[in-house]
């Protein structure tokens, strides 16, 4: 069995891998093109990214199985039962119009899919979040390490991150619930980052977040890190991408969310 300390090891190698290629942005060489719906995009640093992440995972852990929002599922022969979840540029329309607000986010869950470790990398930010399960989280940043204690509590002037789906049908809906949603909150915040906005509620900069119809590896990281942090979390079970899900009823279906407990049923169940 690997402990948590060691998988978060080469959690942080691997982010800072990915990270390095969003490094070398270069506005003449991003080759950007629409996944489907409009603007979920893909660029060769998103390929790129993913590609660096993938290698340092297979070298240190070649039995362990890897799921990556560009390559999808990669399974040995003979799995060792961990499972890597990858989002190798996590905002790519902020990283395609040069806006800050993008990270790599790599996790980590064992066989019975408890996640054992995150890191959500933001070059353009100079910010490392990370976080081992039951060991706290916490930020790098120009060379000092600070533990995340979550928003301060009962604050005036709460804010609450969200996000909204690139699916016209399901962002009406969403619009239609914002109202109740934003109720008791004093103003909201939409980054373009979901790993990004989890670890800001961890970080106290959000006092709440809540988005609907997230992939896994959107929140595998920063959800992780939210909850280390000690804040209220949910994030979905959604079916396996090892197992071909989840489908798109599911994943729509279901919200992630964290905030301090307080603010915990502001969130549809």
């Amino acid at each position: 069995m690997t402990s948590a300390t060691e998988l978060l090891e080469v959690a942080k190698q691997a982010a800072a891998a990915g990270a390095g290629v969003l490094s070398s942005r270069d506005g003449n060489a991003l080759d950007a093109s629409n996944k489907g719906a409009a603007g979920d995009w893909v660029t060769a640093f998103d390929v790129a990214a993913e590609n660096a992440v993938r290698d340092v995972i297979a070298a240190a852990r070649p039995g362990d199985s890897i799921t990556g929002e560009e390559q999808g599922s990669t399974r040995p022969a003979n799995p060792s039962g961990y499972r890597w979840s990858i989002d190798p540029l996590d905002g790519t329309t902020n990283f395609i119009r040069n806006i800050v607000y993008y990270a790599t986010s790599v996790a980590v869950a064992d066989a019975d899919g408890a996640w054992l470790a995150g890191v959500v990398n933001a070059p353009a930010l100079g910010r490392i979040y990370y976080a081992a399960r039951g060991q706290g989280a916490w930020l790098e940043e120009r060379g000092t390490v600070t533990r995340l204690e979550g928003p301060v509590p009962g604050r005036t002037g709460q804010i609450l991150a969200t996000g909204f789906s690139y699916e016209p049908g399901i962002r009406s809906q969403q619009a239609a619930a914002f109202a109740t949603l934003m109720d008791g909150f004093a103003d909201v915040r939409r980054l373009g980052s979901a790993a990004l906005d989890l670890c800001m509620v961890a970080d106290g900069t959000h006092d709440a977040y809540g988005e609907r119809g997230l992939n896994e590896h959107d929140f595998s990281a920063g959800a992780l890190i939210a909850e280390e942090a000690g804040c209220w979390v949910r994030r979905p079970r959604l079916t396996s991408p090892l197992d071909g899900g989840p489908t798109d009823d599911e994943r729509l279906d279901a919200w992630t969310c964290a905030a301090s407990l307080e603010l915990s049923g502001k969130f549809p169940l």
